[in-house]
């Protein structure tokens, strides 16, 4: 396995210097129960052994646990062949261990990684190139790009989720307003609900990833790609978002609010309308029971758009890649990939089986519709420093610190410097 530790080590080197200046000492990466199992000198041999495959994931959710140690003992249940476990290793220190274990070559088999990340190890070398060796084509395509980088196939897309327009179905009737489905609409409706405690409009404006995640969709919308800020879409994007801040449609709070907050301030109704994900639906309904809401899709300037979240499943290069391919083609069987999505309240990356998902709940079915309009951020290996300087500018835009055309001036000299 030692092509895992030579792609790997530039990568390595580059990023865990930052991060344990960062993160300082992390602790010891916690097991999951039933397959999870710990590595280390005596794991790196079994895995290495013909048939044997070591998966990491991050997910702390005990279900979501739950789920994937079913999913593995109905595999390792139904062959011989193919002897698979995995290992639990916390979020915050996911991208740290993939890196260190790069360098010390000590990687698993396979990861289950959050999509935007997958970029940046796919063109270390990381991940094994399984181009023509796994069929994606009815997949949607915002969850193929994520896996791909120059053309090549370096994943298989896990389960997606993406943004939709959550609103209040009493404000707006007692306004005699309808759903939005333009930006003309929408501003013109939640400047009708905004009053001295309700704001019309909340989405996450954070100046990290979990803004730019929100932020996308209306730079999408217009046309524009991510990498096009200083452009007259860009500009219309970031100045729409100045007009919903100054006009009281939107509460300039929005950058100090998660995604969490943001739905917090919908369910105590100081929020008419939010930008949110799918994620907070079991939240809102056990938590607000007489809350009466409804979701539709993000209304749009030139294009619907949305943005894409969710994980990938990734093979690592040089090690059971085989044994890891195999394991796949279970886990993403029809009755796999419906028992791990609805189990997890994912929407399949496989559009076929997305489709036939929640028949029973209309308000992930809007979800599923917002799927095909879902756009991944990058892929490109250094799209943190593109969200970074993205969430810069809507941030000293929501401000005032700087015109629209001032900081798409600025995030656009940063991004050059990036892609070019």
């Amino acid at each position: 396995m030692k092509l895992k530790k030579v792609a790997a080590l530039s990568l390595a080197t580059v990023m865990v210097a930052g991060m344990l200046a960062g993160c300082g000492n992390s602790p010891a990466a916690e097991e999951s129960t039933g397959a999870a199992e710990q590595t280390g000198a005596e794991g790196e041999e079994t895995a290495s052994a013909e048939g044997d495959v070591t998966i990491w994931y991050y997910w702390e959710n005990e279900g979501h646990q739950k789920a994937l140690d079913e999913l593995i003992k109905g595999y390792n249940d139904s062959q011989d062949e193919v002897a698979v476990q995995a290992k639990y290793v916390p979020f915050a220190d996911f991208k740290k261990q993939l890196s260190i274990g790069a360098s010390a070559d000590e990687l698993p088999d396979l990861v289950i990684l959050d999509n935007p990340d997958h970029a940046s190890y796919a063109s270390m070398g990381i991940f094994a190139d399984i181009t023509g060796k796994f069929d994606v084509s009815s997949y949607y395509d915002g969850p193929v790009a994520s896996c791909t980088l120059d053309e090549k196939l370096y994943g298989v897309p896990f389960g997606s989720n993406c943004l939709g327009l959550y609103y209040n179905e009493d404000m707006l009737n007692e306004a005699g307003c309808t759903v939005p489905t333009t930006w003309d609409e929408l501003k013109e409706t939640a400047e009708k609900l905004s009053t001295d405690s309700v704001s019309g409009l909340a989405f996450c404006s954070l100046q990290n990833e979990e803004g730019t995640f929100n932020f996308m969709p209306w730079v999408w919308s217009t046309g524009a790609t991510s990498y096009e800020m200083n452009t007259e879409n860009g500009v219309k994007a970031l100045t729409f978002v100045k007009d919903l801040v100054d006009s009281g449609a939107m509460s300039k709070e929005c950058i100090n609010w998660t995604q969490g907050d943001v739905m917090n301030q919908f369910i105590s109704g100081n929020a008419a309308m939010m930008i949110n994900g799918p994620w907070q639906i079991a939240t809102m309904r056990e938590e607000a029971p007489d809350l009466k809401w409804n979701v539709a899709l993000i209304p749009k300037d030139a294009q619907n758009a949305s943005a894409l979240g969710g994980e990938n499943y990734a093979v690592i290069a040089g090690g059971n890649e085989e044994g890891a391919l195999k394991f796949l083609e279970y886990a993403t069987s029809d009755e796999q990939v419906n028992f791990m999505m609805n189990t997890m309240g994912y929407i399949s990356a496989d559009k076929s089986i997305a489709e036939t998902q929640f028949a029973d709940d209309p308000i992930m079915k809007v979800f599923v519709e917002e799927m095909q309009y879902a756009q991944a951020r990058g892929p490109l290996p250094e799209w943190p420093d593109v969200s970074d300087a993205i969430s810069l500018a809507f941030n000293e835009v929501m401000t005032g610190s700087a015109t629209p055309e001032e900081a798409a001036a600025t995030a656009q000299s940063t991004i050059d410097e990036i892609v070019q």
